[in-house]
């Protein structure tokens, strides 16, 4: 489930625009962690009205300060920091997929506030909604708490600060009106309401902790007024909490455009535990308890484990990974050695180049091997491997012609240049990782100076060891922060070897990413010049920057690239004197 319902921040962020542009009423639930945004993420009811059939479903996730700042047990005062509501968001986001309108009390100073927004627009929140209250603010449903309303014009003041760092026009800024719960009454709400919409507010909120929706109602009355006045359109909020008894037609008719139910599965999470840890005690036993809990394999459906035991069982019945290598490129920089024909039929000590690749894929158990040709494919040519075309490959990199072979990566692949040689160790090692992407590097690229004419790989660890102390290295820890052709030599940790390991959640991630740049991106795409020119570096490169872990697996020499006349020269000397398994390169 977990890994079903989930979307690239780029994806989420503008649906909760074109909702309410769509003049659909969005209804949004409160959600405080991941199992809470699953359920608003994916619960429906289903059934029939006459002849027609009606599904009923939460449209966005309310990540909610009141519900966040209880379920770790403090007051809703605005003492969680912000980084500690943000590891909140990020949980839910992960395993969801619908817009989120987020909590943001009072957003702090102006300086606080803009760190804020670009944050949240950074992951994918599709709304910020900011009380026009004085730090720290009170809970709004509290008995009797001093509700100090701030300076309407210094809150202005902090919208335009928000609305001038955001990067998109999908993401929104609301200015949620507290007048109706401080007592300063519906002129001062609708005053405020003018001067936050001409600061460039996307929209208005109205609270109200008044039984009858009476007094929210009068406002969007005159709130439809304001509007034509100004000449602006602008969405209009609601929290029916405890005028629970409009129905959503009515708000609807009224001008409201979100309504949010804003602490309802906290608030029934927290009578059930009160329940059941009181049956428990009662029975001293747990039996009696059951009838108040959900089976635990409706659990572990919901985050996903069923699931992942499935994928289990396919994976032990599929050991033999499948190996992808894109070869449909011609090789310039071979010069006339390999002019009329791939680089992968080059001889190198009386075997294809190809051929000595799939000798210590073999080795390793590895046998389902595809190959994407291009040039001269008809050359092409070795027992026990699938060939596939790429008939455009003039029109793309080594990246277009691996994913002409998507269907065979779903339960993840190993990709191997054309160009490389590798010992039958590097292979195995690769095979006993278990992180989603690890890229194989190589660590003695900080020994000695690139090779003049070839383009280098560089990478840039995210680890960078100091020398001068003791460092345990754990696997977990290598993640690659850079990897370019144009990274300075200088900077560069590791060269990657052309040779990487993806899971089945890597290949969900990478296509991902791929199809959103194609999909978005026009022009210059990290080094590319666009996406033409797109290479395998810059996808990963792409993956890093959006928050995907990328790990390597660091190596010292042991690999060779065939790229210039002189390494065919160095193969034939290695290869008929040593066992190709002790293969030692610089």
């Amino acid at each position: 489930m977990t890994l079903q319902h989930r979307t690239l921040p780029e994806q989420r962020r503008g649906k909760l625009k074109q909702q309410i542009q769509q003049g659909h009423l969005v209804r949004a639930l409160e959600s405080h962690n991941g199992i809470s945004g699953i359920i608003a993420d994916t619960v429906k009811v289903e059934g029939t009205e006459g002849s027609q059939e009606v599904v009923f479903e939460f449209d966005a996730i309310w990540e909610s300060s009141l519900t966040d700042s209880a379920g770790k047990g403090h007051p809703d005062i605005e003492v969680i920091s912000f980084d500690s509501r943000l590891h909140t968001i990020n949980e839910i986001l992960a395993v969801t997929h619908k817009p989120m309108i987020v909590d943001g009390d009072t957003g702090g100073d102006p300086n606080n506030f803009e760190y804020m927004v670009s944050k949240l627009e950074r992951a994918g929140v599709s709304v910020v909604i900011v009380e026009d209250k004085v730090f720290p603010k009170r809970n709004s449903l509290e008995a009797g708490a001093n509700q100090t309303l701030e300076d309407p014009h210094v809150f202005a003041h902090k919208i335009k600060r928000g609305k001038a760092v955001q990067m998109t026009d999908d993401f929104m800024i609301i200015a949620r009106l507290e007048s109706l719960i401080a007592g300063t009454g519906m002129r001062d709400a609708l005053k405020r309401a003018e001067i936050y919409l001409e600061a460039g507010v996307d929209g208005i909120m109205i609270h109200s902790k008044s039984k009858d929706p009476a007094e929210i109602l009068e406002f969007a009355h005159h709130y439809r007024e304001l509007k034509k006045r100004l000449g602006i359109e602008r969405p209009l909020v609601c929290v029916p909490t405890t005028y629970n008894s409009i129905q959503e037609e009515e708000l609807k008719a009224a001008g409201f455009n979100v309504v949010i139910y804003a602490n309802h599965l906290l608030r029934a999470a927290y009578k059930a535990m009160i329940q059941t840890a009181k049956t428990i005690l009662s029975n001293q036993r747990c039996l009696e308890a059951d009838a108040l809990c959900a089976p635990v394999k409706d659990i572990f459906a919901t985050v996903g484990f069923l699931e992942v035991k499935e994928k289990d069982k396919q994976s032990e019945s599929n050991t033999n990974i499948p190996v992808i290598i894109p070869a449909a490129g011609d090789a310039p920089s071979m010069g006339t050695v390999a002019a009329d024909r791939p680089r992968s039929m080059l001889d190198i000590a009386g075997k294809t180049l190809l051929d000595r690749q799939i000798k210590a894929l073999n080795v390793n158990g590895l046998n389902d091997i595809t190959v994407v040709t291009g040039f001269q494919k008809e050359q092409m040519k070795s027992e026990s491997v699938r060939f596939i075309d790429n008939a455009d490959y003039r029109q793309g990199s080594e990246v277009h012609s691996l994913l002409r072979a998507r269907e065979y990566m779903t339960n993840g692949f190993i990709m191997l240049y054309s160009d490389i040689l590798v010992e039958f160790g590097i292979i195995d090692k690769l095979l006993d990782r278990k992180e989603d992407i690890v890229l194989v590097v190589d660590n003695s690229i900080q020994y000695h100076e690139p090779v003049p004419g070839k383009v280098h790989d560089f990478v840039v660890s995210a680890n960078r060891r100091q020398q001068s102390r003791r460092n345990i290295n754990f696997d977990f820890q290598n993640t690659v922060s850079k990897i370019g052709k144009r990274i300075a030599p200088e900077l560069a940790t590791h060269e990657f070897v052309g040779l990487a390991r993806f899971s089945p959640t890597g290949v969900d991630q990478l296509i991902q990413t791929f199809e959103d740049c194609v999909e978005n991106f026009q022009g210059k795409v990290q080094e590319a010049e666009n996406m033409s020119k797109f290479r395998f570096t810059d996808l990963i490169q792409e993956m890093i920057d959006r928050g995907f872990n990328v790990h390597y697996l660091e190596i010292h020499k042991g690999w060779l690239e065939v790229h210039l006349p002189e390494d065919i020269e160095l193969a034939n000397e290695l290869f008929p004197h040593q066992n190709p398994s002790q293969l030692a390169t610089s």
